[in-house]
């Protein structure tokens, strides 16, 4: 994907599928909690932002993100969603048991709102990253003699 797949067309169509794809995504991260969805869905819908613009506009894409940029990020999702559940086992309680996370809250259930959007946070980030890493492992081509890179 390092050459521009576009024409007018896909330009245009490209600057108004995106950010609302994009917007989505944050949309269905935050409530995810209160209806419908919650960090997978928000990593798809985030990652198609990402390949649509790599697909669109080759290395020149705005949202490009590199190999090892988003192979450590997919580990930093991964260590937020852990932490969670570690940071309320280090205060006496089970693993993801969010009433005994260290944070300032009147009701239990601000903790659990607390705790289940780190957990969103992280497998969005997670999700985003793997399926951006899958997409570079599928495309990744040989140079002209055919031997891989």
């Amino acid at each position: 994907m390092k050459k521009p797949f576009g024409g007018i067309v896909l330009d245009t169509a490209f600057r108004l599928i995106v950010p609302f794809s994009l917007v989505y995504g944050v949309y269905v991260l935050i409530f995810g909690e209160a209806g419908p969805g919650g960090g997978f869905q928000a990593g798809a819908l985030l990652s198609i932002g990402v390949v649509l613009s790599r697909l669109i506009m080759g290395d020149h894409a705005s949202f490009n993100i590199s190999v090892k940029n988003s192979l450590v990020l997919a580990g930093v999702g991964t260590f937020i969603y852990a932490a969670t559940g570690w940071l309320a086992m280090l205060n006496g309680g089970n693993f993801l048991d969010y009433s005994y996370l260290p944070f300032k809250a009147e009701h239990t259930n601000e903790l659990h709102a607390l705790g289940i959007l780190f957990i969103e946070i992280g497998v969005t980030i997670c999700v985003m990253m793997t399926i951006i890493n899958i997409l570079d492992a599928v495309v990744e081509r040989g140079d002209e003699n055919g031997s891989a890179k």
